[in-house]
């Protein structure tokens, strides 16, 4: 059971005050601050239900798969886990059985492609034990963190931050939200991507360095994860660039395939 927060019990204790107030005020003085404009709410589709997945933030696991972190210059006997997060708005989705879309960006020339899996947070906490992480998982989906290589290297080596390599429009396309209540938990399963009918990555879930709880439970050691997180878990190797007319075939046991065409 999570233990109630001393900031959660003033919250209520605000909740129920401001509810007695408003019994007490006539209607026309309880309307509250109003946004100048909407924001549109971020979602997912799930599948077999009419409701949506609300996303909350998006954390992706930098080489998690030891092929991956070698062709990257690292070493994965000794690196610990690193994470770094995209914007909700990146959200593209990609419906099944649909080839959908998806602009060039601008500032690269050498855009990659990396095919993870993705798991959905329907409850989180902080310090989150290993073996009570996959608790919090509503399920899952396949997607693409897209990169603008140049851009994230350009930045790595002069020791900058490298958002604008990763977190940008469209760069976390996503298939629909599979619950792991009728697919289980993914610890395993063949992973792929193939560009124009040739396959480029090609793996095995099992290969991940940390495994979806693994990284659930480092990751509530630096956040508190809530409902609407969403964590992509890490790429195989061969990444590698895509350019306009490109068909993406991403594939993962266990779900249906998802495609794009880079437009």
């Amino acid at each position: 059971m999570t233990k109630t927060s001393r900031r959660d019990v003033l919250t209520a204790a605000a909740a129920i005050a401001a509810a007695g107030i408003a019994e007490a005020t006539p209607a026309a003085a309880q309307a509250g601050p109003k946004p100048i404009f909407p924001v549109p709410m971020v979602a997912i589709p799930i599948v077999g239900e009419t409701q949506v997945f609300q996303v909350r933030r998006i954390y992706c696991i930098g080489r998690n798969y030891a092929a991956h972190a070698i062709e990257r210059g690292s070493d994965p006997s000794r690196e610990p886990p690193f994470f770094f997060q995209k914007p909700t708005d990146a959200i593209q989705n990609v419906a099944v059985g649909e080839i959908a879309d998806h602009s060039y960006p601008s500032l690269t020339k050498n855009y990659h492609h990396e095919v993870e899996l993705v798991a959905a947070l329907k409850s989180g906490g902080t310090n989150i034990p290993a073996d009570k992480a996959l608790d919090h998982v509503y399920g899952y989906a396949l997607g693409l963190d897209m990169t603008r290589r140049d851009l994230q290297n350009g930045m790595a080596a002069e020791k900058k931050p490298w958002e604008i390599g990763k977190s940008f429009d469209h760069a976390a396309v996503i298939g629909p939200i599979h619950p792991a209540s009728k697919t289980g938990h993914f610890d395993k399963g063949a992973i792929s991507l193939a560009i124009n009918g040739t396959v480029k990555q090609s793996s095995d879930l099992s290969k991940m360095i940390w495994s979806v709880a693994e990284q659930i439970a480092k990751l509530s050691e630096a956040f508190e994860l809530k409902a609407g997180d969403i964590i992509y878990s890490g790429t195989p190797e061969n990444v590698g660039p895509v350019v306009k007319g490109d068909v993406l075939l991403c594939k993962l046991e266990g779900l249906p395939d998802m495609s794009i065409k880079i437009v």
